[in-house]
């Protein structure tokens, strides 16, 4: 399964030429996945069945890798900084998964250390301790852990990350299938509790783009990333509403490049490619693949 090693290095130069072609020294991509390869495999097995949480899509996995290839690819790709997006689904799992990538970030020098929550008693410690050991984003999956993000347990956490202004990436739109919490009201409510969240709505919050983009205009700290949006596979069940490329271009410097490597069902050039054809010019795929998030992590 996968691209065939030709292939790849292949891709790895249309890669490159995409980014050097803008003048940019490489990407940055906010919305990569390392986890635990036990937890990774369980991850796989659940696309290769087309679980329900993917909306019963066929979804072919383009990089199934060891995990230092994986890596190895990202950097031939010319991606200059990643991260490894881990995300609990039950009580007691989030400590754990922040130990891995703890460790993960440490070996890893290129992997923005990455940490993950959910609402429980000790949420709040743990997550000062991610912040105290490092960690610079967060992953929040609102439709996988089946949990509201304005649960009060959660509201120390939030304070936490508002304070430290670390940014959460969460998945929080209904798409690719929807969650009992998901849509843009339960991240409305934490953002009126906590408005400096640096909340990244993952995937432009897919299929509800308009009304996040509602959010973003509302909290100058909110973003939005492009993973899987745009993209062939997406447009065929979830396109993005035309009317809306204005409004996308007017928050350029709110959106950040997003890919869910290696858990697409496509090439990761194509994801480029698809952010290309939206037409919204040079200097808005510069801050995009690049300069929006070197400025948010201090890169």
């Amino acid at each position: 399964m996968g691209l065939p090693r030709t292939a790849v290095g292949e891709e790895a130069g249309e890669v490159r030429r995409f980014w050097t072609g803008l003048g940019l020294p490489g990407l940055i991509d906010v919305h990569t996945h390392f986890m635990p390869e036990s937890v990774l495999r369980k991850v796989w097995e659940y696309f290769d069945a087309a679980g329900p949480l993917i909306g019963g899509l066929g979804w072919p996995i383009t990089y199934r890798t060891e995990e230092a290839e994986r890596a190895a690819l990202l950097r031939e790709f010319g991606v200059r900084a990643f991260t490894s997006m881990i995300y609990p689904h039950k009580p007691g799992m989030a400590r754990w998964l922040n130990g891995w990538a703890a460790d993960f970030a440490r070996r890893t020098p290129d992997c923005l250390h990455t940490a993950t929550l959910y609402p429980e008693p000790d949420v709040e410690v743990y997550v000062r301790e991610a912040l105290e050991a490092g960690a610079r984003v967060f992953k929040a999956h609102i439709q996988v852990g089946a949990y509201d993000p304005a649960d009060e347990l959660l509201s120390p956490a939030w304070g936490l990350l508002a304070e430290a202004g670390v940014p959460v990436v969460t998945h929080c739109g209904s798409g690719p299938a929807p969650g009992k919490h998901t849509g843009p009201g339960p991240v409305t409510r934490v953002l009126a509790r906590h408005p400096g969240l640096r909340l990244v709505v993952a995937h432009m919050g897919m299929p509800e783009y308009e009304e996040f983009l509602d959010l973003a205009e509302r909290y100058d700290q909110m973003r939005l990333d492009t993973t899987m949006a745009f993209t062939d596979f997406t447009e065929g069940f979830m396109p993005f509403p035309r009317r809306a490329l204005p409004r996308l271009a007017d928050l350029g410097d709110r959106i950040l490049l997003g890919s869910d490597f290696p858990n697409i069902p496509y090439p990761y050039l194509h994801q480029l490619q698809a952010l290309e054809r939206l037409g919204c010019g040079p200097d808005w795929l510069r801050a995009v693949c690049h300069d929006n998030a070197a400025a948010l992590f201090g890169l």
